[in-house]
């Protein structure tokens, strides 16, 4: 198990590489929407008995469900219709925590500014019917989450995020 990173505090950029591209990743509040390219929305899903639902494509790699925007939907809109198709759950409460900023300084998309939102939602479990982009969801205690998330560079906005929800972590 890898070492728990400390959350991003409001507004702290810090640098990751993703995807052969650095970025400078930065949290935003819920109530000051930064400027930048919508890049989908994502959520925490806590079950009734307060499990978070993690998803895989790879069998490697947990995190939140989400997705990429398609049209004019709503942040909100567009976590409720991700989470159903990827992690199986019908969203019964949500509420907006924040966004992810990254802006790209070095690689291909160099100086591309993508935002991705994150919402608390409390759901409920549907059968499980594997899509074919999620390959297995798994519910786990809060205070196991970022240990499951590793190795994902964007743990610090994660922790910011569960911590923003009032998760036990």
């Amino acid at each position: 198990m890898a070492a728990k990173q400390r959350a991003i505090n409001p507004y702290e950029a810090f640098q990751v590489e993703s995807g052969g591209q650095d970025l400078l990743a930065t949290w935003y509040p819920a109530h000051d929407v930064p400027d930048g390219k919508r890049h989908g929305s994502a959520g925490i899903c806590v079950t009734d008995n307060g499990d978070i639902v993690l998803i895989t494509q790879d069998g490697k790699i947990w995190d939140f469900p989400g997705g990429r925007p398609e049209g004019n939907e709503s942040w909100e809109e567009k976590m409720r219709q991700e989470v159903r198709e990827e992690a199986c759950v019908e969203v019964t409460d949500a509420k907006l925590l924040g966004f992810l900023h990254a802006e790209c300084i070095r690689g291909d998309e160099k100086g591309l500014v993508l935002v991705r939102a994150l919402c608390l939602a409390r759901v409920q479990l549907q059968e499980w019917i594997p899509e074919p982009e999620t390959l297995a969801r798994k519910l786990v205690p809060p205070n196991q989450v970022l240990s499951e998330l590793e190795p994902n560079v964007f743990n610090p906005l994660s922790h910011r995020a569960l911590i923003v929800a009032n998760l036990p972590i």
